[in-house]
């Protein structure tokens, strides 16, 4: 997968190729097969192309580029909104920076309430994450005190060395 993609959807005619996609990388002249990166890649989309050559809808591109098309049908619209979740948020961008105050407003709503949602499972898989780790290494503390009690350390070399109370310690001893 390349670093950059560039993107240019263009409504006039601008490359002379049968195809309304072309894909360009940086490649060497003289020896076609030679490619100087893997790392970029230009797209130009020509619509004029595309509205000539409309094919079914059976592929993301062909969805996105009637998305894109002024020319295309509210109900073509509508089915090309329902066949991906990307463009149904696309759409409903879309519908917020040019709708009303209301549509605005509830589209706001949802949006923070779907950021709210994602930070706080956000949160909580840390917070799960933490305690897990904590428990873990209370429980790998008490085993390693056990073991050196068994071995003769002192309870007060055992707290210099894991941390754990004194008073926790002794208590290992009468196990």
């Amino acid at each position: 997968m390349p670093d950059v993609i560039a993107i240019n959807i263009i409504d006039f005619e601008y490359i002379n190729t049968r195809s309304f996609h072309s894909c360009f990388r940086l490649r060497d002249d003289n020896e076609r097969e030679v490619i100087l990166t893997n790392s970029l890649e230009i797209h130009f989309i020509n619509m004029v192309k595309y509205r000539k050559t409309r094919g079914k809808l059976n592929d993301p591109l062909n969805w996105w580029l009637t998305w894109f098309d002024r020319g295309s049908t509210p109900e073509l619209l509508e089915e090309v909104v329902k066949m991906d979740s990307a463009i149904q948020t696309a759409n409903e961008q879309l519908l917020y920076v040019t709708g009303d105050e209301d549509a605005q407003r509830a589209y706001l709503v949802r949006f923070r309430a779907m950021c709210d949602l994602t930070s706080i499972q956000n949160t909580s898989h840390r917070k799960g994450m933490e305690e897990g780790l904590a428990q873990g290494m209370a429980k790998d503390k008490l085993e390693v005190a056990g073991k050196a009690l068994a071995k003769g350390l002192s309870v007060e070399r055992i707290h210099d060395i894991t941390g754990l109370d004194i008073e926790t310690i002794r208590n290992l001893d009468t196990l």
